[in-house]
């Protein structure tokens, strides 16, 4: 009896336990993203350069005005930021390019660090006031034109692919005082000047083209909040001598998506064939998730996106601007005619994604909004904003870990939701991640040679566009924002976003750690980091003392 009752206990606990089972098998089926996720965000997780497709492109990104330096010399005129970073209060440390990272006299240097990491492709970007000092007032700069064309046949020599950006905020500040720069419909036409002169004497070495650099966040900082040049606004974003922060941010992109096209036109028409090169437009791209689960402020994240991913984007792509913008602007949004539509419809052949971080999203149509933290922003319940509250906290607690930059928070999964977003929107048109990098916070600064946080950036979000690209994301690149430390615009130098640190005394470029790990990753071997320690670090198949006495 007692055998009858032992054998049927034990049948009952096997079926329970295969009822347990068979239950979790569901639950895993029902949500593999999470659970891939989950997988992604263990700090042990492995990830290398093996894992993407073997054409895929590694680099690292900068900007002519936050590392050449040389502010004069050569024939160069002063520039928008030359004028901005001379006014009190404008740059939080008080500093400005003037010598920046003296890349113009040691861009030698700076190439063969490239080539040492193992970079297959670099993105830069010509100075405006450097080639062209007067724009169409006045004739090409033969120094620049030596200058960059040294940069691109090195780069080409060391077999890394050029990534040519034309317009990185920064022109002639002439430009701004004769007509108003991009406010007025002659910058297009200033702008197609520079885009030629760059395809004249560089397009039968540089086969990918940026024409312009986040239309809609220059737009923003120099139009709406007064944080970049020319620093006009209106209240309740700022209190500025002039400008309309409601209005002027859509007039001056307009006029950038419409030289955007012309430039594009005219290179297919003239100096495509050279090196059947491609051209796009690199947009920054946040991804936004709603505050609360209300339908609200659901669909105030995917207005979010519309106002400001498919700002740019939409009529690069489409001829015309998001549905979402036309629903809440009146006659403040500009139109375009048929031409220009037709002009600008597939006038890029790859999107770039310059992707920084993820925030929240809460509507302002049926609810106020009032910025109360430091990572949102005035002027959430105005139509420029599309009346969505964003911020990269909630109830105190933010989205991730904080970083050097207020807005921005690490939250990895965002890279595999925003290439998810373009790729869906857009049929899955090419990508590039042209910028993602991580800002040291200031307690940080005094450990660079320790930067393991940037370390573990950098591995959890390339794991999460591997993630993205198995899943049929065609993304073919991978810039890492920055090579250097360098001149961080309004932050000045205060902001560190480099794999090598600049030593601001002797200019030298000393390698942090996690360039270290790029050399290595782009070499599939790779550091595992240890979270709870910028000390404790191994080596997959390495020796850790060869690199820190390196």
């Amino acid at each position: 009896m007692k055998k009858i009752k032992f054998k049927s206990i034990f049948i009952s606990n096997c079926l329970l336990l295969l009822l347990l089972l068979l239950l979790l098998l569901l639950l895993l089926l029902q949500s593999p993203i999470s659970t891939a996720k989950s997988a992604i965000e263990d700090q042990q997780v492995h990830i290398k350069a093996s894992d993407f497709p073997n054409e895929f492109l590694f680099g690292a990104s900068t900007s002519a005005y936050q590392i050449e330096g040389a502010v004069v010399e050569d024939g160069k005129s002063v520039s928008n930021w030359d004028i901005f970073c001379r006014t009190d209060g404008r740059i939080a440390d008080g500093t400005n390019g003037d010598v920046a990272d003296d890349h113009y006299h040691r861009y030698m240097e700076d190439i063969e660090i490239m080539h040492s990491l193992g970079l297959t492709a670099y993105r830069f970007s010509i100075s405006w006031s450097r080639i062209l000092p007067r724009g169409r007032f006045g004739g090409v700069n033969e120094a620049a034109i030596i200058f960059y064309n040294s940069i691109i046949d090195n780069l080409l020599l060391r077999g890394i692919e050029p990534f040519v950006t034309i317009f990185h905020h920064e022109y002639p500040q002439e430009l701004e005082d004769r007509f108003g720069g991009w406010l007025s419909p002659l910058m297009q036409e200033e702008f197609v000047h520079l885009a030629e002169t760059c395809f004249k004497y560089f397009a039968d070495r540089v086969k990918y083209w940026i024409t312009i650099n986040e239309p809609n966040l220059f737009s923003e900082m120099g139009y709406e909040r007064a944080t970049y040049p020319p620093a006009r606004c209106s209240p309740p974003f700022g209190n500025c001598a002039t400008g309309n922060s409601d209005s002027e941010p859509l007039t001056v992109v307009h006029n950038m998506l419409l030289g955007h096209a012309k430039a594009a036109k005219l290179y297919r028409d003239q100096f495509k064939s050279k090196v059947d090169g491609l051209m796009s437009i690199a947009v920054c791209a946040f991804m936004y998730t709603p505050l609360t689960d209300n339908m609200y402020d659901k669909e105030a994240a995917k207005r979010a996106l519309a106002f400001n991913v498919a700002w740019t984007l939409d009529p690069l792509v489409y001829g015309d601007y998001p549905q979402e913008m036309k629903n809440y602007h009146g006659s403040e949004l500009p139109s375009f005619s048929s031409e220009e539509k037709e002009l600008l419809k597939d006038s890029i052949d790859f999107i770039g994604i310059n992707h920084y971080g993820v925030l929240y999203a809460k509507d302002c149509v049926h609810s106020s909004c009032l910025c109360n933290d430091s990572s949102c922003t005035q002027g959430s319940d105005r139509p420029i904003r599309g009346f969505v509250y964003t911020t990269g906290e909630r109830n105190g607690i933010p989205i991730g870990e904080r970083t050097g930059m207020s807005r921005f928070f690490v939250v990895p999964s965002g890279m595999e939701d925003i290439v998810d977003y373009v790729k869906e929107r857009y049929d899955n048109k090419t990508m590039f991640v042209t910028e993602n990098g991580y800002s040291s916070p200031s307690d940080e600064d005094d450990i660079y040679e320790h930067d393991v946080k940037r370390i573990q950036y950098h591995r959890s979000y390339l794991a999460y566009l591997a993630q993205a690209i198995r899943k049929g994301a065609d993304v073919r690149g991978y810039f890492i924002w920055s090579l250097m430390d360098n001149f961080e615009w309004s932050s000045g130098y205060a902001i560190k976003f480099g794999l090598y640190h600049i030593d601001r005394l002797t200019l030298n470029r000393i390698p942090k750690l996690s360039a270290n790990w790029y050399r290595d990753f782009l070499g599939n071997s790779s550091i595992v980091v240890d979270a709870d320690s910028s000390i404790a670090l191994t080596y997959e198949n390495k020796d850790l003392s060869r690199v820190q006495s390196q």
